[in-house]
């Protein structure tokens, strides 16, 4: 897992696929650059709260990410998980495993042409 450092990859992301959960919300996208390195950006703005509360979000998303994300996610693919207000610190952390796991589903099902 590497993570993503430069803005112009979180914007591309941001472009990609979408999945909302109750815990935060997942932006997905492929990259064709041959490259099969799984990518990952974590976000928490101001309105998660103070930079207590924001660095505990992200440390939260961070641990999800190398539980679930690497041994779930697509090789080849870039992903950012948005931290959301009250919800990524506050929700239990089964249930923001659950989020993740059926967020990946829902993100790599065959969408119809």
């Amino acid at each position: 897992m590497k993570v993503l450092q430069h803005r112009a990859d979180y914007l591309r992301t941001a472009q990609g696929r979408r999945q909302g959960t109750a815990g935060f919300l997942v932006q997905a996208r492929p990259r064709d650059d041959g490259s099969d390195a799984l990518r990952v950006g974590f976000t928490a703005s101001k309105k998660i709260g103070n930079a207590v509360m924001r660095n505990r979000a992200k440390r939260r998303l961070r641990a999800l990410a190398r539980e679930i994300l690497v041994p779930g996610g697509m090789a080849g693919w870039d992903y950012v998980l948005v931290a959301r207000p009250d919800a990524t610190v506050s929700r239990g952390f089964d249930e923001l495993r659950a989020d993740l796991r059926s967020a990946l589903a829902r993100l790599h099902q065959a969408r119809p042409a």
